[in-house]
């Protein structure tokens, strides 16, 4: 089935929601994916982190559908892999046509370049961001995708701006980023008020702010909020429209 046409307001708009006022540069690059890629934000497409856009494997794959790619072939690199470290070297070919040589891309992944959260799957993830480097190149992506990232250091470093944290989830700097990204996919995926959801979480966490609570405490909200969204959409955006209060006017 093909996508519908992505329009710059429409990612804007939803950009604005997850990672707050874009500067004057930032919007011209997402006018540039946009139009010339058609990459969605509430897709998934694409990511902003750290002042920068990223793109993701499955944006890549939806491109690469929908500009009729022929086929991508994975090899592993068996002299360049070592399987007692953990150390995983793919080799992906992209054919844009039944007639094209093929564009190739290679990936590795150690347990030193992943994030803790996919330690074991570094095969999967070498895989992974063979194709993403195949793909940019096929059609002309400058971006870096988001599963080819180093160490989960660029996730740990805390975060300078208000765009990185929109739902207020920033807490302490041991990979806390990781959560918050969590939940911006919920509330982008379930089309939840951001503000209701920070409201929501400070009350679960019993702190005045997301940002005082623990680490368990933020993992606890962000795995019950993802139940709650699954299992009963309704009630959950029933449940945030309590914390809809106005705000108190102080003579």
């Amino acid at each position: 089935m093909k996508r519908n046409v992505v329009s710059f307001s429409s990612n804007v708009r939803l950009a604005r929601q997850l990672w707050g006022e874009p500067s004057p540069i930032t919007l011209c690059g997402l006018r540039e994916l946009t139009t010339r890629y058609s990459l969605s934000v509430a897709a998934g497409d694409l990511q902003f982190l750290e002042g920068r856009w990223y793109v993701t494997h499955s944006g890549l794959l939806q491109l690469a559908s929908r500009r009729g790619c022929r086929g991508i072939k994975t090899v592993i690199q068996n002299e360049l892999s070592d399987l007692a470290a953990g150390r995983w070297v793919f080799k992906a070919i992209v054919y844009k046509t039944a007639a094209s040589k093929g564009f190739v891309g290679y990936g590795d992944a150690d347990p030193s370049n992943v994030s803790s959260i996919v330690r074991g799957a570094e095969m999967r993830v070498a895989e992974t961001r063979a194709v993403n480097r195949a793909l940019r190149k096929a059609y002309g992506i400058g971006l870096c995708s988001v599963e080819e990232l180093g160490s989960q250091q660029f996730f740990a470093e805390t975060p300078s701006k208000k765009h990185l944290d929109p739902s207020g989830v920033n807490g302490p700097s041991n990979n806390t980023p990781r959560l918050r990204d969590k939940l911006c996919l919920l509330i982008r995926n379930y089309e939840l008020d951001p503000t209701l959801v920070k409201r929501y979480a400070a009350d679960f966490c019993g702190t005045e702010t997301l940002r005082e609570a623990s680490r368990d405490l933020v993992e606890s909200f962000v795995s019950t909020i993802s139940e709650e969204a699954a299992n009963n959409r309704a009630g959950l955006v029933c449940k945030l429209n309590s914390y809809n209060q106005p705000e108190e006017v102080r003579p």
